[in-house]
């Protein structure tokens, strides 16, 4: 029999040891997760702005990061405080007309027991104030889920700072204790960087421009508070697999319900072909020289992004399941001497393709010159 060797049995050993130590770090640091993904999506958004300000430019290290970071604020609060200036007058004016929300409640409950099929779903008065106060429930956990938002997001600033400013020192160990080859590391960063922006980026692009464009067909079709329906719809987008249609058909049945019965069809149609067509027009253009990313990621992994990271999970779900086919793609490469033998080219070639080999050398330059 063969023996084990005692270094393969120390190298079994510490491996256990850090993964231990690791999960118990992740377990009891679980709740400033989001907060430390935030500052990896971050530092890839702003990587090679930064190394140009410094590298390039000759701009300190310290007063670029918090450059960026003052900008990552404004790009933050901006638009939280146009949220709030533009929905606040919107649901306070709803609230003050409860009279008209009453109206539209019957109407639907009254369109409603005409259908056959209709008729047998339940919005009595009793079954109404059992959602609301099932909603009512939700509250506590909204207002927690506010407070972990504020916090990891100064957690992801204040990481960030440290990320850019010893961002070639990470980069290199990073690299070091990755047991990959040179070619697979350089996959796994393109994987990265490719779908961080493409969520990052693609996922507001998509939510704003469907916004928009709910918000002209509703204002155009009759619907009251057009503005504050359509940036619900453009936040809808977010919603696997049904996306904004979880507001608009809503929409649609309370405008139905009301009489509207030619505006109603052509609201439908105008959601179905303006609102639903943007989304495959942005996917195969703008978004596509983002990232091409497949659908079935990107629906897939948005569950499970949300189940465990929240809002963050938008990025990094995805991110998790395209990493999962990754791997399996680099085990083959790595390990599988039946694979590479299979694609061996038959005319000699460059190990390190052009491309690749340029992203290294200048990674490696720009390594030690910092250093």
């Amino acid at each position: 029999m063969n023996k084990i060797s005692d270094n393969v049995i120390r190298q079994v050993f510490l491996i256990l040891l850090i993964t231990f130590t690791g999960i118990i770090i992740v377990y009891n640091l679980q709740y400033f997760i989001p907060g430390v993904l935030g500052a990896i999506t971050l530092y890839i958004l702003f990587r090679n702005t930064f190394f140009n300000l410094t590298e390039k430019k000759g701009w300190k290290k310290v007063w670029t990061s918090l450059f960026l970071i003052l900008i990552t604020l404004i790009g933050i609060v901006l638009p939280l405080w146009l949220l709030a200036e533009i929905l606040i007058p919107q649901v306070n004016s709803i609230l003050d007309n409860r009279q008209i929300i009453i109206e539209k409640y019957n109407a639907v409950k009254a369109f409603m027991q005409t259908k056959p099929f209709l008729k047998k779903i339940d919005i009595s008065d009793a079954e109404l104030m059992g959602y609301l106060q099932k909603i009512a429930g939700y509250i506590p956990a909204v207002l927690n889920s506010v407070a972990e938002v504020v916090v990891n997001i100064l957690t992801a600033l204040f990481l960030l700072y440290f990320f850019l400013v010893q961002g070639r020192n990470m980069e290199r160990r990073i690299k070091v204790l990755m047991p990959l080859s040179d070619a697979n590391r350089q996959i796994v960063w393109d994987e990265t960087n490719m779908m961080v922006r493409a969520n990052a980026l693609g996922i507001p692009i998509m939510g704003l421009c469907q916004g928009i464009i709910a918000a002209i067909g509703y204002y155009i079709f009759g619907v009251n508070n057009a503005l504050l329906w359509g940036m619900i719809t453009g936040a809808a987008t977010i919603v696997p697999a049904v996306g904004t249609m979880v507001v608009w058909v809503p929409i649609a049945i309370v405008h139905l319900a009301q009489g509207h019965t030619s505006a109603t069809i052509g609201l439908v149609l105008y959601c179905l072909i303006a609102v639903g067509g943007i989304d495959n027009v942005l996917r195969f253009t703008l978004l596509k020289k983002i990232g091409d990313v497949h659908p079935l990621i990107t629906v897939f992994g948005v569950i499970l992004g949300l189940k465990l990271f929240g809002i963050i999970g938008l990025i990094f779900g995805p991110l998790l399941l395209s990493y999962f086919n990754l791997l399996l793609k680099i085990y083959r490469t790595e390990f599988s001497k039946e694979e590479i033998t299979n694609t061996e080219p038959t005319q000699p070639s460059d190990p390190n393709p052009p491309e690749l080999e340029n992203n290294y050398t200048d990674n490696a330059e720009s390594i030690s010159h910092s250093e």
